[in-house]
C-alpha cells in the first residue's frame, strides 16, 4: 500500500494474483490426477504388493485432496464474489492454497516412490522420495519463508504504519459522518 494503492485495491490484486497463481498450478494436479486414476487398470497393476497399492492409494488420495483445496478458492469467489469479503476470501484462499500444495507435493513425492520401486529397488524408491519430500519442502516452504522472515521486520514495520494509517482515516471518516448525521438530525 505505500504505492499509494487503498486496502480495496491491494485486495482486488491480492484475489487476483491468488486465482492466476491457482490457474498455473491446477492443470498439473488434474493431468497427475487424471494418470493416476488410469493406473488401476493397467495389468500390471494386479501384480503390485499391498504395501506398494497402498502407496499409490496414498497418491491417489492426495492428488484428489490437492485438486478440491487448490479448487476451492475459485469455488468461493464465484460463491462471494460480490458479498464485499474479499479479505476473507484472500485469507481462505492463501491457507487452502497452501494446504493443497503440500496434497500436491505428497501425491508426486508418493507416484514417484511407487513407480521407482516398479523400476528399481525399494531402496532406491525410498531414497528418491526422501530426496523429492525434502526438494518439494525446501523449493516451496522453506527459501519462501527464509526470505520473508530476513525482510519481514522492515516490511512488517511499515505495514503495521499502514494499517495504523488506515485505521486513523477510517476513524477520522467515522467521525465526520456521525458528525453530518448530528449535524442534519439538529437541522430538523
Amino acid at each position: 500500500m505505500s504505492d499509494g494503492e487503498s486496502k480495496g485495491e491491494r485486495l482486488n490484486r491480492e484475489l487476483i494474483e491468488l486465482l492466476q497463481e491457482l490457474r498455473v498450478v491446477i492443470p498439473g494436479v488434474q493431468v497427475l490426477l487424471a494418470f493416476l486414476l488410469t493406473v488401476p487398470f493397467q495389468q500390471r497393476f494386479a501384480q503390485l504388493p499391498g504395501s506398494m497399492r497402498n502407496a499409490f492409494f496414498g497418491a491417489i488420495a492426495s492428488a484428489t485432496l490437492a485438486t478440491a483445496f487448490l479448487i476451492a478458492p475459485s469455488v468461493h469467489h464465484r460463491m462471494w464474489w460480490r458479498a464485499g469479503e474479499k479479505e476473507r476470501l484472500v485469507r481462505m484462499g492463501n491457507q487452502m492454497a497452501i494446504v493443497g500444495t503440500v496434497f500436491l507435493a505428497a501425491a508426486i513425492v508418493l507416484a514417484l516412490y511407487v513407480i521407482t520401486d516398479v523400476l528399481f529397488t525399494t531402496n532406491l524408491a525410498v531414497m528418491t522420495g526422501i530426496a523429492a519430500l525434502i526438494v518439494f519442502g525446501a523449493l516451496w516452504y522453506v527459501v519462501p519463508m527464509v526470505g520473508r522472515s530476513s525482510s519481514s521486520g522492515e516490511e512488517g514495520s511499515e505495514e503495521e504504519e499502514e494499517e495504523e494509517e488506515e485505521e486513523e482515516e477510517d476513524e477520522a471518516a467515522g467521525g465526520e459522518q456521525a458528525q453530518e448525521s448530528r449535524g442534519a438530525s439538529s437541522r430538523r
